[in-house]
């Protein structure tokens, strides 16, 4: 008996001491998980999709006119990626954004930006081809909160849409039903 409890201390101690050599030479789990408070922030932007609000992020734009007012917007940097403009249709989702219309938080200083196909629906894509979105005159303008309620206000003739051939990087943090 007294020897099993010899031999217990001395492999407890023998672990003791590789769990302490261990954390000096390894981050220990938590720390790795630990955010970095000098580490730039990508501040979340406010929008919409299928009549929620969801929150998402400007990394990439193809067109250097778009990252300069999504910098100017956000305070971080948007990265210009010409490349971008090259991605197919069929891996673009949509982002329609207003240049008129009711005031708010969108980067035109109009309503936040409708998304089609948030993640989790056919179709989801974090890269956006960037429809810009004007109210025709002689038609009252309402905040549109989802793709449907756009190509409704489009087809009755209130709206028109104009597709840039821009695409910017839009990955979404939190949507109906889901977050990051």
């Amino acid at each position: 008996m007294k020897r099993n409890l010899i031999v217990t201390i001395v492999v407890a101690i023998i672990m003791a001491g590789f769990v302490l050599a261990y954390s000096k030479v390894a981050p220990v789990a938590g720390s790795m998980m630990a955010v970095d408070k000098s580490a730039p922030v990508v501040p979340p932007v406010k929008g919409y999709a299928e009549g929620h609000q969801i929150l998402f992020l400007h990394t990439e734009t193809s067109a250097p006119d778009v990252a300069k007012i999504l910098t100017e917007m956000m305070g971080s940097p948007v990265l210009v990626v010409p490349s971008l403009a090259n991605a197919p249709n069929s891996i673009l989702a949509n982002v329609y954004v207003f240049n008129n219309g009711i005031k708010g938080s969108g980067p035109f200083g109009f309503q936040p930006d409708v998304f089609d196909n948030p993640p989790g629906t056919d179709g989801y894509s974090p890269l956006r081809s960037l429809n810009e979105v004007s109210w025709r005159d002689g038609y009252a303008p309402r905040e549109l909160q989802s793709a449907a309620e756009v190509k409704q206000a489009s087809q009755q003739g209130e709206i028109t849409i104009e597709t840039r051939g821009v695409v910017v990087n839009m990955p979404m943090v939190a949507w109906p039903g889901g977050r990051r």
